[in-house]
Order: C-alpha cells, then structure tokens, then sequence
C-alpha cells in the first residue's frame, strides 16, 4: 500500500510540473489518504504484537 502512495505522489509531482492542476490535486489527494491508512494500519499491527507478548523488532 505505500507503493501505491508512492505511486500517486510520483504522479502528482509530474503532473503539477506540467500544468495539470486537476490530475495533479486528485493524486496529492488520493496519495496522503493512502499514506494515513498505512500509518494507521502499521499502528494496529504493532499494537496487536506487542499485546501478543512480541516485543517490537
């Protein structure tokens, strides 16, 4: 899922060099909610280890 954030940054920074407002915001947008999911669901799985007795690694 970070590669797809990566992706969508990616496409954004080339579409904002040429002039594509639109494309360039809806792929900004589109990457920082898939950067927060996985923020979020990298949070879950270290709390749901360390809950299991696992220290973090």
């Amino acid at each position: 899922m970070l590669g797809w954030a990566v992706t969508f940054l990616v496409i954004a920074l080339i579409a904002a060099v040429l002039g594509f407002g639109g494309i360039a915001g809806a792929s900004a947008g589109i990457a920082k909610i898939l950067f927060f999911i996985f923020v979020v669901l990298f949070v879950v799985a270290m709390i749901a280890r360390a809950v299991r007795g696992q220290p973090p690694v």
